[in-house]
């Protein structure tokens, strides 16, 4: 199906212009005949911005300017999820990669299929997810990704990429780093999982987070394999937590019109870190290159602490903007907001942390045609 469309009517932010055309990809013979119409371009084409060809999942984590896109915009629609035993407990679990992935997560969990609990409430679709390898609550897509089926547009082929091949990192991939301006490489047909099928009462995989595991009544003192909950306890948990903080979408509440976490958590040296109050949150991050010990750090901590508190950034849009009222870490549509209103909150926001602990925020939404 083909069409005219806004973008401010299909990515959670509720922002952007319009595209030059929009296909609707719903079956994989679709998506891919639209694709064999649109070559990879260049690199050089493509750092300029050349690609005619954007290719978009649920739309919840892209900003696109609000002159729009003048290329096609081919949204991947094809959905369906299949199950097949493998080994004593295993499950192989096939999602095409427009299925929206909370409700893949609802499925599993539904089955007493065990990995993807602590995933519960993400938007976006299935074929996005390992972009990004998208994780909360201690858990990341790659630690059951098994492999993908993509369409490479470099080569014009189907391939298929097992997980050591995707190069998976803290939120990034190789999908992610053969991206430019939008414009993929690879294109993700579906997804396919490895589960544990639970015996008797299902549990989840062991609670690593914090937070999480307080909600759930499970101590740090408790050995690992034993801080499991049930499944579904799990899930009720983690979107609880997630909606406490404006991350679960819901029509009526302004707090979650946004791209989510817009700003992905700094990695950087210990050294540094060791410069930051005792209180800042700080994680092991292994090493760099050169044996130089990696620290993870809190984003919303310090765009808190930079003095950027919740509902910052409404006085310098008019109310159209702000952080979300529930949480640092998203940039929010408040009601008639542009893509540059959200920018000018992010960009204020990323200022003040600079300013403030020498500490350059970089985005998380990938960006089309606006920059920070």
């Amino acid at each position: 199906m083909t069409s005219s469309r806004t973008f401010s009517e299909h990515t959670t932010a509720r922002v952007g212009g319009p595209a030059g055309q929009w296909v609707v990809g719903d079956s994989e013979a679709q998506i891919l005949s639209v694709l064999q119409e649109h070559p990879l371009p260049a690199d050089a084409e493509r750092e300029a911005g050349r690609d005619s060809l954007l290719v978009l999942g649920g739309g919840s984590n892209l900003l696109v300017s609000d002159q729009g896109f003048a290329g096609t915009v081919l949204q991947v629609a094809v959905t369906g999820v299949t199950a097949e035993p493998v080994g004593e407990d295993g499950v192989l679990v096939t999602v095409a990669a427009g299925h929206p992935w909370d409700d893949v997560v609802a499925w599993t969990v539904e089955r007493g299929l065990v990995g993807l609990e602590a995933l519960s409430g993400i938007p976006g679709s299935t074929g996005a997810t390992p972009v990004q390898n998208v994780g909360a609550y201690g858990a990341e897509v790659s630690q059951t990704l098994v492999d993908i089926r993509a369409w490479d547009r470099s080569s014009r082929e189907l391939v298929v990429l097992n997980n050591e091949q995707l190069g998976f990192g803290y939120r990034d991939s190789l999908l992610k780093r053969s991206t430019i301006e939008g414009s993929p490489r690879y294109v993700v047909l579906s997804v396919r999982f490895r589960l544990t099928h639970a015996v008797g009462e299902p549990m989840s995989s062991p609670v690593r987070y914090g937070e999480l595991a307080r909600s759930l009544g499970l101590t740090a003192e408790m050995p690992e394999d034993e801080r499991r909950a049930p499944l579904a306890q799990v899930r009720q948990a983690v979107l609880g937590l997630r909606a406490g903080k404006g991350m679960v979408l819901d029509p009526e509440d302004p707090d979650t019109w946004s791209t989510g976490s817009f700003f992905t958590n700094p990695i950087v040296a210990a050294s540094k870190a060791a410069s930051l109050p005792e209180s800042a949150p700080r994680f092991p991050a292994g090493v760099d290159h050169d044996g130089t010990p990696l620290v993870k750090l809190s984003a919303a901590w310090l765009i808190d602490q930079a003095g950027c508190a919740k509902g910052f950034g409404a006085a310098l849009t008019d109310g159209r903007a702000s952080l979300s009222t529930k949480h640092t870490l998203a940039v929010t549509n408040r009601g008639g907001a542009s893509t540059e209103d959200l920018l000018t909150v992010a960009r204020a926001a990323r200022d003040k942390v600079e300013a403030a602990f020498g500490i350059r925020l970089h985005p998380e939404p990938v960006l089309l045609g606006c920059s920070l």
